[in-house]
């Protein structure tokens, strides 16, 4: 009788939906919603900006083409729907140890500097978003200046770190 039951839900409902790939709550996602709220901060996404956002969701999560334009699209929808940082940072604050919310931070400098140019706006971004991730302003500061020297305008390069982990 069980069986009836659920080939008849089955049936009514159709094929199951397809799980995403990058639920709410998965810090790679959350991660690349800042970096894209990074990069459009000083209201356009230069190329030299998407470039790097690119390099780093690929090196960093170790994606492949086609799966980092699938979450570059997540993210992207989700930083228009989002109010504020706390959901994202929230996400990251419970998945990564001290050393990968600073690599955030870190990654979020890298963008900022990708198109040679640093506003208020995008200053005022990654102090926001450190200040909830719980990195000092000397480690935001240190992250800042690494990531400076680290980068040239318009190359699309990465900076020194290693890939982002998260707590396991």
């Amino acid at each position: 009788m069980f069986e009836i039951l659920k080939a008849f839900i089955a049936e009514v409902t159709g094929p199951a939906a397809p799980e995403r790939e990058f639920l709410d709550d998965d810090y790679r996602l959350a991660t690349a919603a800042l970096l894209v709220h990074a990069a459009s901060a000083d209201g356009v996404i230069a190329p030299s900006e998407r470039v790097r956002l690119r390099a780093i969701i690929e090196t960093q999560f170790g994606l492949d083409a086609a799966a980092t334009s699938r979450l570059i699209a997540l993210a992207e929808q989700s930083d228009k729907e989002a109010v504020d940082f706390f959901h994202f940072t929230n996400v990251l604050k419970r998945a990564l140890d001290d050393r990968a919310r600073h690599r955030i931070i870190e990654m979020m400098w890298d963008i900022v500097f990708a198109d040679g140019v640093v506003t208020e706006f995008e200053e005022n971004v990654v102090w926001r978003v450190a200040e909830l991730l719980g990195v000092s302003t000397r480690d935001r500061v240190l992250l800042r200046q690494k990531a400076a020297g680290a980068t040239q305008p318009g190359e699309a390069g990465l900076g020194p770190w290693g890939a982002v982990n998260s707590k396991d």
